[in-house]
């Protein structure tokens, strides 16, 4: 065996390249050197052809070669195709909008999904089966712009139900018009609101700090009573900062004391304090103060009570840009605040206002006003000593699994009812935020969590909090729900069919949790109705009753159901029309929505009935649950001397179900079932993979790129 060849310092090894290229050069012989067995030297034409005259017929035969190319390679060139198709088909049926900018994207604390638009490998739906292409509106009023309606407020799904239920997408959306008016607000204010005597203001102050102290942070409770006690001392009345706040707090104080108020035009009780706090405020002061965001923050809630949502929307947005003004999203150095009572009450304004944003947009889907990688700031922490915390802060463990919860219905919206194009299916995005509710309900420390065996025994910030809760359940599953409605309403013509041959399993499984957080909101407001502790004036155990009702009443059309949910439905009627006779706005509101529903109920079952089949009509019914319409929104009549408003037919298990048929549900129940389980411990690669029949998801967004859009208003 020879020995190898030294390489001189001189010579160059060939390169690595040239050698694999050298390797991997091989030839094909054209067809007449391929006949004749000789080598061709790969050329056209070859050498050997040249050499005896047969240039012209050098002829290599067509190979049908193999290559390797990397997967990822293949995965873009699909996105790539879907991507021109899509944009193909956008470009006939409609014309090219500009999209809407983009919400602020919150980050859930699992990993964050990138948005882009692309659509996902499946080929299921992107997006939430209730969004379309474009926004919409209704002119409300010829003289004003039109009002947008987001998809996530209950009224807009209330009338996505009444119009599946009639079968026709001119059903109007019903506007709202009760509230106090901007006329009835200057009326109040031009009488003359004097301070109240000191035992009066004590006890409206002190009534304020209990009802809503425990809910929110917004005023340092011992400060707040120790500088009332200051103003009536010195006499200083006219201050406008001082007079904005206490009159904020003493119209709270009178709503959760004062049945009615006599004249001023409204029957909200403190109306008359909250005009006067309103004109005190300044709208752009240059150096605003932490008084100023605490009136900010009363008025803003406050602003519920007289059922005006884009009012208080407005005043919170006032107080996020404030804020950010003075630089609350951070930390600020022990060395320019001492105090740690002062500390603590700045980060605690600001996650205040944190809540607002999240759950105030979450009521009318509109997008959130700050990302959380923009905020640096602590969360909430006790101080020390602990008797100085116990007689200025509220509860720490409380107030942080609020703000974890508001955060959950940010992200609600903004993964669920924006326009944006995500990678994942919308069930895969369902998911995580169930994922995240279930963390947030393992992680909740024990003193917060409901009593099960005495509800008189759970205080009401505790309740509020689980209502809460259970809203954003029912608000990440009910675009499934109403699409499990209409799909089973489609196939309902062969009830030998179970329902799991009809939709898959994880739609199943969404229908059955919205479904249960709606039955465990009804006991929760029924048994506070029952003992007397349900706030007369509240916005939002209203709305929650509201938004449970509507999932009962779908949830009698479908198997996941019971013969108790429609009574409950009643029963939720009567307790909304008891409340708004007592004058609360949004319940006067709801109860209007509710009293159509049931009218459509009634025709709807008439209608089954009427046609000998289970469905006569199931496609349209489809169609006008999903598709907008272009029809102006109409007001309610009074039900009373309504002759159309005849309840759906009860019979007897019906009639004879007990007030509250749900008592024992907690709000566990809907994570312990080994369905959700399942639906929680299934990867993305199965969720992209849905039911063939679920195919109405997919079909929604066509359904809107034709259809003109709606002119609505919430």
């Amino acid at each position: 065996m020879s020995p190898k060849r030294r390489v001189q310092p001189d010579e160059e090894e060939p390169n690595e390249v040239e050698v694999i290229a050298k390797r991997q050069k091989k030839f094909v012989a054209c067809q007449r050197c391929h006949t004749h067995k000789i080598k061709c030297s790969g050329e056209q034409p070859c050498s050997k052809c040249r050499q005896v005259g047969c240039a012209d017929e050098c002829q290599y035969a067509a190979r049908d070669r193999k290559l390797r190319v990397s997967e990822a390679y293949l995965q873009n060139l699909l996105a790539e195709n879907r991507r021109l198709k899509e944009q193909s088909v956008s470009g006939s049926t409609t014309e090219a909008s500009t999209p809407p900018p983009g919400a602020a994207r919150v980050l859930l604390q699992t990993q964050p999904s990138h948005t882009t638009d692309l659509t996902d490998e499946s080929g299921t739906a992107v997006t939430n089966p209730l969004i379309g292409d474009r926004a919409w509106f209704h002119p409300y009023d010829p003289a004003a712009p039109p009002i947008f309606i987001g998809e996530a407020a209950c009224t807009a799904f209330a009338t996505r139900f009444r119009r599946f239920l009639t079968g026709s997408n001119t059903t109007p959306h019903i506007r709202r018009t009760q509230y106090v008016s901007e006329e009835a607000l200057a009326a109040a204010n031009a009488t003359q609101v004097r301070w109240p005597t000191l035992q009066q203001a004590r006890l409206l102050v002190r009534i304020a700090l209990h009802q809503i102290g425990r809910l929110y942070h917004m005023l340092l409770r011992k400060s707040t009573l120790d500088k009332l006690e200051e103003i009536y001392q010195t006499g200083e009345f006219d201050c406008p900062i001082n007079q904005g706040k206490y009159f904020a707090l003493f119209a709270f104080g009178e709503a959760y004391t004062v049945r009615s108020e006599p004249g001023m035009g409204s029957k909200v009780p403190g109306t008359s304090y909250f005009a006067r706090a309103l004109s005190l405020i300044q709208i752009l002061p240059e150096r605003t103060s932490m008084v100023h965001l605490e009136t900010l923050l009363l008025l803003s809630l406050f602003s519920y009570f007289l059922n005006r949502r884009h009012s208080a929307y407005i005043l919170i947005s006032n107080a996020m840009r404030l804020s950010l003004n003075i630089g609350l999203n951070h930390n600020i150095p022990e060395s320019q605040l001492i105090d740690p009572v002062e500390r603590q009450h700045r980060v605690r304004i600001w996650w205040t206002i944190y809540i607002f944003d999240r759950v105030w947009g979450s009521k009318m889907g509109l997008p959130i006003q700050i990302l959380d990688e923009d905020i640096h700031v602590d969360m909430p922490s006790d101080i020390h000593p602990p008797e100085l915390q116990k007689e200025q802060f509220s509860d720490t463990e409380y107030f942080i699994a609020n703000i974890k919860l508001a955060r959950i219905a940010g992200d609600t919206i903004t993964m669920l009812y924006s326009r944006r194009k995500y990678t994942e299916t919308f069930l895969q995005r369902v998911q995580k935020l169930l994922k995240a509710l279930k963390n947030w309900l393992e992680t909740l420390p024990e003193r917060i969590r409901l009593t099960t065996d005495d509800a008189e025994t759970n205080k009401k910030h505790i309740t509020s909090l689980h209502l809460s809760f259970n809203q954003c359940v029912i608000l990440a599953t009910r675009p499934t729900m109403l699409h499990l409605l209409i799909t089973l309403s489609e196939h309902d013509a062969h009830p030998q069919d179970h329902p799991s041959d009809t939709v898959s399993q994880a739609v199943l499984t969404l229908g059955e949790a919205c479904i249960h957080a709606a039955r465990h909101s009804h006991t929760i407001i029924l048994d506070k109705w029952i003992n007397g502790s349900l706030p007369p004036f509240g916005y939002f155990h209203a709305q929650y009753l509201f938004s449970s009702a509507l999932i009962l009443a779908m949830a009698s059309f479908v198997p996941l159901g019971a013969p108790s949910d429609l009574a409950a439905f009643e029963t939720a009627l009567e307790v909304l029309r008891s409340v708004s006779a007592n004058g609360n706005l949004a319940a006067l509101e709801f109860f209007h929505n509710l009293e159509q529903v049931r009218a459509c109920l009634g025709t709807y079952r008439e209608e089954r009935r009427n046609s000998g089949s289970a469905r006569h009509n199931a496609k349209g019914h489809a169609a006008a649950a999903i598709g907008p319409g272009g029809v102006r929104a109409s007001p309610v009549p009074s039900p009373r001397g309504s002759t159309t408003t005849n309840p759906p037919e009860l019979d007897m298990a019906h009639a004879l179900a007990p007030v509250n048929p749900f008592s024992g549900f907690t709000t566990e129940m809907a994570f312990l079932e080994p369905t959700m389980q399942n639906f929680l411990a299934q990867s993305d690669f199965d969720l992209g993979l849905m039911h063939p029949m679920d195919s109405l998801m997919n079909d929604a967004e066509s359904l809107y790129t034709y259809l003109t859009p709606a002119l609505w208003t919430e």
